[in-house]
């Protein structure tokens, strides 16, 4: 039996890191101050330690130790010559800047970009899918209130679980975050609603909790164009307002043209509702928020979607 030509005869892991530089990685490690009073255990070595801590879902340093003991044979496969003490370890998370992290995955985001847009059976044909950006936010919960702020409502019961959240920005045509930012769990998602980091004619879909009206009023001037969900909370001045019928007499769709006021700032906006039809689930009405005024209703209602 012949062998097979897809067969690597090293781990999944080890296949992985080949697209790792481990030189140019030692080197960003050494800008950001994470080489001083190194022996062995290097930037490149703690970034594939700490990426197999990840992947073993390890909650400790004394279990990453313990691991990597029990598998000493085969760590040269994936490119450690030796097993790193708990002590090492944690000198070397102290030492090593969060911008090392940073750095290196933007590096290897901009390495592997083409490829990530190159597929357009998987990413979509639309004219505008190369031009949205989706941004959403994540919490992950933690056990106390103490270090990170706490998450949501004071509940009846009990206190607040803090945590840390999770924001990211993700170029619709590549499904890879093109950027990440960790902040407590009670920081407002809009502040990664930077207007200054999107360039003109982009579109970006977000999510409710990001809504504010002053950033709105600058990505119209910047002439970004913004997609999101409505609060039900919002307060607005009805200007223009239409509705499209079908041939039962049922709405389709409806379309608004409003002014939300809030101090100096008037921003105009355009409000789209439509019916969201889940198979399964009872129909109901979504109203989504945008300031573009020429696309279609249907093409609007897509983009949101999409995210």
């Amino acid at each position: 039996m012949s062998k097979s030509t897809h067969f690597f005869g090293q781990p999944v892991y080890g296949q992985l890191i080949k697209a790792l530089d481990g030189d140019k990685i030692v080197e960003m490690s050494r800008r950001n101050g994470g080489e001083r009073y190194v022996k062995s255990f290097d930037g490149f070595t703690h970034l594939l330690t700490m990426l197999y801590a990840v992947i073993m879902r390890f909650d400790s340093l004394r279990e990453i130790e313990a691991a990597m003991t029990a598998e000493v044979r085969k760590l040269r496969h994936i490119g450690i010559d030796r097993v790193p003490k708990r002590s090492t370890l944690s000198d070397a998370n102290a030492r090593s800047s969060e911008k090392f992290f940073e750095d290196m995955y933007h590096d290897l985001y901009k390495s592997n970009k083409d490829k990530l847009s190159s597929d357009s059976r998987r990413n979509g044909t639309e004219k505008w899918i190369k031009r949205l950006r989706i941004i959403d936010s994540t919490t992950i919960t933690l056990f106390s209130n103490v270090i990170f702020k706490g998450v949501g409502r004071q509940p009846r019961t009990g206190k607040k679980k803090g945590g840390i959240k999770v924001h990211s920005v993700i170029h619709a045509n590549e499904g890879v975050r093109c950027d990440v930012k960790f902040t407590s769990a009670a920081t407002n998602d809009s502040f990664m609603l930077a207007p200054s980091h999107f360039r003109h004619d982009e579109i970006v879909a977000l999510d409710r909790a990001y809504i504010n009206y002053e950033k709105f009023e600058e990505l119209t001037r910047r002439n970004v164009v913004y997609v999101t969900k409505m609060k039900k909370n919002l307060k607005y001045e009805v200007l223009v307002d239409c509705m499209d019928m079908n041939e039962a007499g049922l709405m389709e769709y409806r379309e608004q043209v409003v002014v939300f006021r809030k101090g100096s700032i008037n921003h105009i906006a355009r409000i789209i509702t439509y019916v969201d039809i889940k198979r399964g689930k009872t129909p109901k009405l979504v109203s989504l928020l945008t300031n573009d005024f020429d696309m279609p209703m249907e093409t609007i209602v897509a983009i949101y979607r999409r995210r």
